[in-house]
């Protein structure tokens, strides 16, 4: 069991994850902040060049290249941002960026030029005109806690920003997004899990991409949450080399559904700079969707979604199913033939 936590390429090296500390990949290391923990690096295949969790992880020479449409903020998280540490990008719902810290930094990741740097926890007086935000803003009825990982602050920091939200009547949901269920499985304890308790329902968004990233430590973590009443949905990331065909997808939505975390969104790689090697053309994801739709469960179907760059929202990028043709629709059912329905009005 590796015990200590990867934060250079040196300690990568030593862990015999990283093959080589090259000048190239010294310079992504410049870039784009380094952190592996231990639940991951026990994940890692050293023997197999192309592993899937390293994929995610571990720096590549490919991140030096920035092709001409990626972008700093690509989903436009600086212009919907009124005050310090919101987004309020739908009018219903707000992002609250609580730190710019993440255990383990994901290579695809679209803040990935704003994490790991100065910045810190959101606190004081910003947290508090983030806050009062909130409370001027009565169509906000979901606040969604994300940063960096929310779960990274302590259990004290959590509890205090709930209590606050908990008071404002117009807000009736709490969504935390994370990854610490499987960078930091342990981290998920009774203390934790009290310190977001209250009068709003809370949801659970755990950031998973390969169903090797569910062991057990992190389907056990899982487990406490749902079983505390924190349902859980999933949100992946299309990636090439790490889930880009139909046994990885499939295998990935079952694991989950089997961890009792349900399939919510699997995203577009968004165009943050230095991430082309993982881009899928969108064809090629619809036609994964189309053949994970003949091959499981409904309650395994994610939702293609395309965050459409400078801010303007999510997008389903799903392919059709029903096309009409004059008074009749034709309707293709999942073996991939075509039936004629016709409608009613």
């Amino acid at each position: 069991m590796t015990k200590t936590a990867a934060r250079s390429l040196d300690d990568l090296a030593r862990a015999g994850i990283l093959p080589a500390v090259t000048p190239e990949l010294q310079a992504v290391a410049g870039k784009f902040a380094v952190s592996v923990t231990p639940a991951l690096m026990n994940l890692i295949n050293p023997d197999d060049p192309n592993d899937p969790i390293a994929a995610q992880f571990v720096p590549r020479a490919e991140e030096l290249a920035v092709h001409p449409d990626e972008i700093t903020d690509p989903i436009g998280d600086h212009a919907f941002s009124p005050v310090k540490g919101i987004v309020h990008r739908y009018p219903d719902r707000v992002l609250m960026k609580l730190l710019h810290a993440c255990p383990a930094y994901c290579r695809f990741c679209f803040r990935s030029e704003q994490l790991g740097g100065p910045g810190g926890t959101l606190a004081g007086e910003d947290l508090e005109n983030a806050l009062r935000y909130i409370e001027q803003h009565p169509e906000i009825w979901e606040v969604i806690l994300t940063g960096g990982d929310p779960l990274m602050l302590p259990d004290r920091h959590l509890a205090k920003i709930a209590v606050r939200l908990n008071a404002i009547p117009h807000v009736k949901i709490l969504r935390v997004h994370t990854r610490i269920p499987l960078t930091n499985p342990s981290r998920i304890t009774d203390d934790l899990i009290a310190s977001l308790r209250g009068r709003l329902p809370v949801y659970v968004l755990l950031h998973c991409n390969h169903a090797r990233e569910l062991s057990h430590e992190t389907r056990a973590a899982c487990a406490r949450l749902v079983d505390a009443g924190m349902p859980m949905l999933s949100q992946s990331v299309l990636l090439r080399g790490v889930n880009d065909t139909p046994a990885a997808l499939e295998e990935l939505m079952r694991a989950l559904v089997e961890s009792r975390v349900k399939p919510y969104y699997l995203h577009h790689a968004d165009l943050a700079r230095g991430t082309s090697h993982f881009h899928v053309p969108v064809k090629e994801g619809q036609a994964l969707m189309r053949t994970l739709r003949g091959r499981v469960s409904g309650l395994c179907q994610p939702q293609y979604v395309l965050d459409i760059p400078g801010g303007h929202g999510k997008a389903p990028l799903g392919p059709a199913y029903a096309e009409r043709d004059g008074k009749e629709w034709q309707v293709e059912d999942y073996k991939g033939t075509t039936h004629t329905y016709k409608d009613r009005s």
